[in-house]
């Protein structure tokens, strides 16, 4: 059912994005249902993905950098020799019949992936490579050398295998690739061949889904809230402020509630800037 709002509506809220369907697409299906101009969505999901999408409503779009959205938790489904050079099902080259595997061996391998890990992005990946994206990269032939990164696997745990479907949940830090992960699982099982045939996003931070419920963007804020004690005007029409306009002066970015507005502010060296000032939350 399409809610009738304001095109100048400034609200965030989860959505599902379901799989078939790139996040933009979905994306666009949102604006039209909630009658808006002005929307963005954060961390994107492959098309064969589904799960949790934050989106913002208007303005708040300006926030996405601000908010808590740690740890992520995944549900994934490996298939243990399916190869495919996207490490998905989206391109699935060939199949490999291999036996079943021990479960202690499973539940070993998960866990010596726990913990700080570094490894290579996927070549099919958003990452950046003198300007231009990695798939596109890859689509076209090209050569591909993605600098490795380190995620933090926070815990990994075994939900269920049906040979030859490995289903695991993981709980990781922002911008873990978890194609990579089942590619590492295969490996530390010393297996040729896997690929995810299924990948679920359950929550960012304390962002779930909810049928879509509009949040108090206010909680969901990666830093403590200051007190301005000076007249509200002042910080609305982004006059100069001075550190001891404020409850709290140690160094740090900080958030303050105006009403309908929230501003941004950094402390540095006693000296106060506006990082973003007179967004509005409702």
């Amino acid at each position: 059912m399409k809610r009738t709002l304001s095109p100048q509506i400034h609200k965030l809220l989860v959505a599902y994005k379901p799989s078939g369907i790139s996040s933009n697409q979905f994306l666009g299906h949102l604006k039209r249902k909630y009658n808006v101009k002005k929307a963005g969505y954060s961390g994107t999901l492959d098309p064969f993905a589904k799960g949790v999408l934050i989106v913002a409503l208007g303005n708040t779009t300006r926030l996405f950098r601000f908010l808590k959205k740690t740890p992520k938790v995944y549900r994934a489904t490996l298939w243990l020799g399916a190869h495919s050079n996207t490490l998905d099902i989206e391109n699935i080259t060939a199949i490999d019949t291999l036996p079943v595997q021990p479960i202690k061996k499973i539940t070993a391998a998960l866990a010596s992936l726990q913990g700080s890990l570094t490894y290579t992005p996927p070549d099919f990946s958003a990452k950046k490579i003198n300007g231009k994206r990695a798939y596109t990269l890859a689509r076209e032939g090209e050569p591909i050398a993605l600098q490795p990164i380190t995620s933090n696997i926070h815990a990994l745990r075994l939900v269920h295998y049906m040979h030859p479907f490995v289903t695991f949940e993981a709980t990781v830090s922002e911008g873990t690739y978890i194609r990579s992960l089942g590619k590492l699982l295969c490996e530390r099982l010393k297996l040729c061949g896997g690929a995810l045939s299924a990948l679920e996003r359950l929550s960012e931070g304390k962002f779930r889904y909810n049928n879509e419920q509009f949040l108090n963007i206010k909680e969901y804020l990666d830093m403590p809230q200051n007190i301005f004690l000076g007249e509200r005007d002042d910080m609305l029409l982004g006059k100069k402020l001075h550190v001891d306009q404020f409850d709290l002066h140690d160094a740090s970015h900080y958030w303050v509630d105006l009403g309908a507005f929230i501003s941004i502010i950094n402390i540095e060296n006693n000296n106060v800037h506006y990082v973003l000032n007179k967004v509005p939350v409702c």
